[in-house]
């Protein structure tokens, strides 16, 4: 179903998609297309959004403070080296989402993230290498416009997937894209996305 922009009580227009949820609606107004260039943080998010898949985003947002808590701040030195007592921990956790594989999946992403920082280029650059350091700004004007991946994240799909990480296809890439601001998908009328560009213009003059 395709959703325009929606006038919120506080006089905002947003996205439809947070609602009224005022733990997602924050996250929608403060994180959500803003965006991030730092290395660990860009991990933490690629891991929830593989927890994500089959869910809704909500779901793991309400558990983000466990999942922090329980990935050791998603710290990937830490991560890397979890042995099959702590996935059996993990799995005992009932403040996470309970997915072996994900869980194992997280492991092993955790690995080819430390590769990545040791060998080159590091895990920021070699993402925002593919958009030229920059984000795409779009202009959507209803949730039925924006699409679920792109060749783009098809592209970055293959090149993570090449380097080892798991849970990495392309309509998670692109949920990715979208979250660490790489694109500026808020519709047109929401708030949002006219504060997003402005973020964007000055990294980009930053950059310069």
């Amino acid at each position: 179903m395709s959703r325009a922009a929606r006038l919120h009580p506080d006089g905002l227009t947003r996205c439809p998609w947070p609602g009224e949820d005022p733990l997602y609606v924050a996250y929608h107004d403060t994180e959500w297309g803003v965006p991030e260039y730092d290395d660990r943080a860009l991990y933490e998010k690629l891991i929830l959004d593989g927890f994500q898949a089959g869910l809704s985003w909500i779901t793991i947002l309400r558990k983000r403070d466990n999942f922090r808590k329980a990935f050791d701040d998603f710290q990937p030195e830490k991560i890397a080296r979890y042995n099959a007592r702590k996935v059996h921990a993990l799995m005992s956790d009932a403040g996470i989402v309970r997915n072996k594989a994900k869980i194992e999946g997280t492991i092993l992403s955790a690995k080819s993230y430390l590769d990545i920082m040791e060998k080159g280029p590091g895990f920021s650059k070699l993402l925002w290498d593919f958009m030229d350091g920059r984000p795409k700004v779009n202009q959507f004007k209803t949730t039925g416009s924006v699409p679920a991946s792109t060749p783009l994240s098809v592209q970055i799909s293959k090149e993570l997937s090449s380097r080892g990480f798991k849970f990495v296809g392309p309509t998670i890439v692109y949920a990715f894209m979208q979250a660490t601001g790489m694109v500026n998908d808020h519709l047109v009328d929401c708030h949002c996305h006219a504060t997003c560009s402005k973020t964007q213009r000055k990294l980009r003059l930053k950059a310069k």
